[in-house]
């Protein structure tokens, strides 16, 4: 059943039924209007699969799951309960095909970044109106709505603006606004506990879905280092007044080391350093730290093995004691 065991997750392949599989993710199936999904380890930058990193996937379920708790007063979301670090049961949804991208700060070295458009000469981003004059990483206003298209796999999300989504029939106008109004209520809790540990929530990506009885849900994931960008808030002032990067503690510390080197996403991507990996380890868990109080455990030498055990525990897998087969879920 499981893959030779390793302390690095790339893959699992469960006896259960409808498997997808996203750039991070893989899911199932379950009975009761609810699937299972298994974060991986991979690393995703430039809309592809770069790398597996150490530890990625279980600071992801575990943060993801601890902002859910935190949220659930502001919006609904698909989160159930979590049987291991790196496994979330969570509501059926159908996601809508936008994401939401809620931007705080002008930043960014990918071609569809706010920062790397600004400094192109545009002003008017995504419908926004921006003034002459911005540096690189300052904090914008007021938190601003730059949505894009969900790609499929190999292409490029197409950056929209508000008006657009509803203006090509995307999203119905009304469940739109909805969406807009959850997005900034949410984002405006994550900005106020990201502060109360001391680090600046840059911006972040959400998605939204329907539940099987219309209910809007806040799905996916909230507020991991994958999804947003967290910054030092300590060195945050003094860095920009000296126009030095912000202390990163997400995926930017891979986009730029790639964009050192020239890379943008296309082609074959270039090798990067093992310090860079190590250092983006490390981000994720300091965040995680820093945002839970709480220290994130290491992984075994075998996750496949301790996913598929503790699905059994938890009912989700029977499996047929006489001979170890697994037969499919509850």
């Amino acid at each position: 059943m499981s893959a030779t065991p390793s302390s690095v997750l790339d893959d699992i392949v469960l006896p259960l039924e409808q498997r997808r599989e996203g750039k991070v993710r893989i899911s199932y199936a379950l009975d009761g209007d609810r699937r299972v999904f298994i974060t991986t380890d991979r690393l995703s930058a430039f809309d592809r699969v770069l790398a597996c990193v150490p530890g990625k996937g279980r600071v992801l379920n575990e943060l993801a799951w601890w902002w859910f708790e935190q949220l659930r007063d502001v919006v609904a979301n698909h989160a159930v309960s979590v049987p291991h670090p790196n496994v979330l049961v969570a509501r059926n949804a159908s996601p809508l095909p936008i994401e939401v991208i809620v931007r705080r700060a002008i930043t960014g070295v990918t071609t569809t970044s706010l920062w790397q458009r600004y400094a192109a000469g545009q002003r008017i981003i995504d419908g926004h109106v921006l003034p002459d004059g911005l540096r690189k990483n300052e904090l914008l206003p007021e938190p601003l709505i730059t949505p894009t298209t969900k790609a499929e796999a190999g292409g490029h999300d197409e950056p929209l603006s508000v008006a657009d989504v509803a203006a090509r029939g995307l999203v119905e106008p009304v469940l739109w606004d909805r969406v807009c109004a959850a997005a900034l209520e949410v984002f405006a809790r994550g900005s106020e506990l990201a502060e109360q540990a001391g680090l600046v929530l840059a911006d972040t990506k959400y998605e939204f879905g329907l539940g099987s009885d219309g209910e809007l849900l806040l799905i996916d994931e909230v507020h991991t280092p994958d999804s947003s960008r967290y910054w030092e808030g300590s060195t945050y002032k003094a860095r920009l007044a000296e126009g030095e990067e912000p202390e990163s503690m997400d995926k930017e510390i891979v986009r730029r080391a790639y964009a050192d080197l020239g890379y943008r996403g296309d082609g074959p991507a270039p090798t990067l350093a093992p310090e860079v990996w190590l250092a983006v380890a490390e981000g994720y868990q300091r965040a995680f730290t820093r945002l839970t109080g709480r220290r994130i455990a290491p992984d075994s030498t075998d996750i496949a093995g301790d996913i598929e055990r503790a699905l059994i525990n938890s009912g989700l897998l029977l499996v047929d004691n006489r001979d170890g087969v697994f037969e499919g879920q509850v």
